[in-house]
Order: C-alpha cells, then structure tokens, then sequence
C-alpha cells in the first residue's frame, strides 16, 4: 500500500471520526424525527446496495424521497450527504484497496472534491426552499440524461491509462471540485465523473476507486455543514446508516455484479417521474411566494 492510499485512510478515518461524534453530539438540539421508519431501512438497502455496483445513490434516492413525501424537499440534499455516508466510506475502503491506480491522481481528485463539497455545502445549508426544489429538479433531469445516454452507449467507453498526465490531470482533479460541490444539491457524483476520466483516456475500472474515495471525503465534509444547520432527515440518516452496512458487503464480495442496463431504464422512469414533481413544487412555491409578495404590496398600499 503507497504512502498516498494510507495518508488517504488516515484522512478518511479521523474525518468520519469527527462526522459521527458531531452527529451524535447534535442528536439532542435536533428539533425533528429522530427515531427511523421500517420502510426506510429497505430503501437504503437498496440504494446503497446498487450505488457499490456502480449505479450511483444519490438520484434514486432522491426520487423515493420525494415519491414518499416524508421529507420537506430542503431537507433532502443533507439527509443525502449524512445518510448515506456511512456507505461510501465503506466503498472506498473496498476500492481503492481493490483497485490500484496511480496514487498522486487519486489523493489529488479525491481532496479537490472535498474541499468543493465544504464550500458547497455552506451555500446550499443556506439556500432558501424554492432555490433547492429547482436545483435538485434539474439535477435529477441531469441524472436521468445521463442514464439515457449511458443505455443507448452514447457515452465512451474510455481508454486504457491508469494515471493521468499533464493538462488532463489538471482537467480532472478541476472538475471533480466542481462536482464534489454539486454533490451538495443533490446531484451524485459517481456517473459524471466516470464520463469525465473515461473521456480523458482512463481505463473504466479506474473511476471506481476515483470516484467512491471522493464521496468517501466529500459526504463527511458536506455532511458537517448539515449537521450544523440541521437540515438533514435525523430518523431517515439513521435507517440509511445501518441498512447500508449489509448493502455493502453483500455488493461487494458475493454479487459483485449484475446486470444493469434494465435497472437504470426503471431509474430513468422513477428519476425523471421526480423531476417533475420537484420542479412543480418548485413552481408552486415561487407563486406562492409571488402571491404573498403582492399581498403584503397591496396591504401597505393607501386605500381610496
């Protein structure tokens, strides 16, 4: 194991240390649900069982989410971030211990898009209601063109390379910054940045441990910032935390793989059934608020 795989770890570790005893430390000035659903353990068994193969978490997720309607919409791209944390950890531990690339690409991708998902998530646990519904409605649209695209082999299969040189290793570790702080709104990481690297010449197999030891240091990250605003799904991150765990390393060691293509065609149906309904909830709380405007205009208006 290369001196980077370990710093990797050690980073890992010590800042899912800090996440988990910030998280339990805020359990008591939480003011909403804090005790988990029954049916919400099978759904991040699913999800997360499905997102180490490779399909991503966070879309499908966010689709069942807002199809169950437990969960104010602001509420979900931090339940996201810190329930499903635990998984990519995880993942990231089975991967790049797995998979061996170039270690100076991984450490370099991975701690940029840490860092976008700190700043990314400070922004987002401040945005207001109606900024959030549209922001993770388009990042589901994003997610089901991607899944479309990825059925139809429409995206590239990649190279062969296993490292990085030049001004495509400056290209790669600069937009997984950019993705690690879109995964603050909601919009999964895994399938952009496997589009990435493959486009820049790196074998597929590659992206894997790339792209899950980036979630692995960007939800702990992105993850803090919710804990401190509260905007997160207490009770639903708890069900998702431990469901995962059985997810994970029935994924990883006894199915290993499966065949997905017809799994994503139902992910498109389900992601693109929830854009809408997240952008039309979008809409109506944009009127909303266009009415309450006029209303208060009208009430300081002078009568005649």
């Amino acid at each position: 194991m290369s001196l980077q795989v370990k710093l990797l770890f050690g980073v890992l570790f010590s800042l899912n240390a800090v996440f988990y005893l910030t998280w339990y430390r805020s359990r008591r000035g939480y003011s909403g649900r804090k005790k988990p659903l029954l049916s919400e353990y099978p759904v991040g068994f699913l999800v997360t069982f499905f997102d180490t193969l490779g399909i991503g978490s966070f879309a499908p997720t966010t689709a069942i989410l807002k199809f169950q309607g437990r969960l104010d919409d602001e509420l979900i791209p931090g339940t996201l971030n810190v329930g499903l944390n635990l998984a990519a950890m995880m993942e990231t531990v089975i991967m790049v211990a797995a998979i061996v690339i170039d270690p100076i690409l991984l450490m370099s991708m991975v701690s940029s898009a840490a860092l976008g998902a700190w700043l990314g998530a400070g922004i987002v646990s401040r945005m207001p209601r109606p900024a959030i519904q549209f922001a993770m409605g388009l990042a589901l649209l994003i997610a089901g063109c991607v899944f479309i695209a990825t059925n139809l082999h429409l995206l590239p299969g990649g190279g062969v390379a296993m490292t990085l040189v030049g001004w495509r290793f400056g290209v790669a570790v600069g937009i997984n910054f950019v993705l690690g702080a879109l995964m603050s709104v909601g919009i999964g990481l895994y399938a952009p940045c496997m589009i990435m690297v493959t486009l820049l010449g790196l074998h597929p197999i590659a992206a894997f441990p790339i792209m899950m030891g980036s979630c692995g240091l960007v939800q702990p990250a992105a993850g803090l910032q919710f804990l401190r605003t509260g905007r997160y799904g207490f009770g639903t991150s708890i069900a998702f935390s431990i469901a995962c765990i059985p997810a994970v390393l029935l994924a990883a060691f006894v199915v290993k793989t499966l065949p997905l293509t017809a799994l994503r065609w139902l992910v498109v149906v389900v992601v693109i059934y929830a854009a809408v309904t997240m952008l039309r909830s979008f809409a109506a709380s944009a009127a909303q608020a266009r009415y309450g405007g006029n209303l208060a205009m009208a009430s300081k208006s002078p009568r005649s």
